[in-house]
């Protein structure tokens, strides 16, 4: 696959690594690719990565990853170009000051993406963990679960299979008016590590009986 990662943090870093290294086509989309961070990003990332301006990078790529901070979201998807079809991952969070939500309860930041990227077949995942997990998610307990949702059955198929090679096991929550219940997950998620101090190496897994 042809990936197109807009942002170069740890998130980024952590799936554009694992993806590269499992053989998919990386580019790291940032607005200064030749940046000594950029530069060494890619180096780290293998043979199978390069960087490109985000237009650029979105225009080669049948898939988009998006890991910035929500507060940029909306400038940084202004600037990506034609969206029409293409499977757009969104591993935002809307997080206001307190630990909550940007949004209330009939609405997600994956809803609000979907409106500022018009035509995009937007997924909602990679947003209720921590880029530690996204680049090493077993546990002795077994893999971490990771949370997928959206309305285009055949993206979501795509978000499963990436998942799985990174090492998740992945767990369709359904349609993606579900992202709300996603990113109050995530919001636990850091809750429990940064203020109840469990630190960030634990994950979610959903257990069947």
């Amino acid at each position: 696959m042809k990936i197109a990662i807009i942002g170069t943090g740890r998130v980024a870093a952590a799936l554009g690594k694992g993806w590269a290294a499992r053989g998919h086509m990386v580019t790291f989309a940032s607005r200064q690719p030749g940046s000594e961070k950029v530069v060494a990003l890619v180096e780290a990332a293998g043979p199978n990565a390069a960087a490109a301006r985000v237009a650029d990078a979105v225009a080669r790529s049948s898939i988009v990853v998006l890991a910035v901070p929500f507060s940029a979201a909306q400038e940084t998807l202004a600037h990506a170009g034609d969206l029409s079809g293409k499977l757009l991952i969104d591993c935002t969070n809307p997080i206001a000051p307190g630990l909550r939500s940007l949004y209330n309860g009939d609405r997600s930041g994956a809803e609000q993406i979907a409106a500022w990227a018009p035509g995009a077949r937007v997924v909602k995942a990679f947003n209720t963990t921590g880029a530690e997990n996204m680049a090493s998610p077993g546990y002795p307990g077994g893999a971490a679960s990771l949370f997928l949702c959206g309305d285009d059955e055949l993206g979501k198929a795509a978000v499963w299979q990436l998942a799985e090679e990174i090492g998740f096991e992945p767990v369709d929550a359904g349609a993606l008016s579900a992202a709300r219940h996603l990113e109050n997950l995530a919001l636990l998620w850091i809750h429990l590590a940064q203020v109840n101090g469990l630190g960030r190496g634990i994950a979610f897994r959903l257990l069947r009986r």
